[in-house]
């Protein structure tokens, strides 16, 4: 079973940005899709980002389009996110997941997480 090692949060100002990573304890597998999810104290956990191992297609939340990218690098068994532009409403506990159900939303298609990486954004 993969572990994943989400690294990159911390406190930042609003417009500000960060780089989310999240490491590989194997190789990920061609068919799988990984995405990142986030949530919020007392909130549900939202669906982010999720990309396609083997053709990079991405699909992101209209919450964060335009704002965050989803990218992986297939050598390194990493996957990132890139957010700019950060508001307020971003704070949260940011979690990689890995899914071999294609670009699904659900958290709950998701069987392997990591541990989660604490993004503050102040005002």
């Amino acid at each position: 079973q993969v572990q994943l090692v989400e690294s990159g949060g911390g406190w930042v100002q609003a417009g500000g940005s960060l780089r989310l990573s999240c490491a590989a304890s194997v190789r990920i597998s061609s068919e799988y899709f990984m995405a990142w999810f986030r949530q919020a104290p007392g909130k549900e956990r939202e669906f982010v980002a999720v990309i396609s191992w083997i053709t990079g297609i991405t699909l992101h939340a209209d919450s964060v389009k335009g704002r965050f990218t989803i990218s992986r690098d297939k050598a390194a068994n990493t996957l990132y996110l890139q957010m700019n532009s950060l508001r307020l409403e971003d704070t949260a506990v940011y979690y990689c997941a890995q899914s071999g159900r294609p670009l699904t939303r659900s958290p709950s298609q998701y069987r392997d997480w990591g541990q989660g990486t604490q993004v503050t954004v102040s005002s």
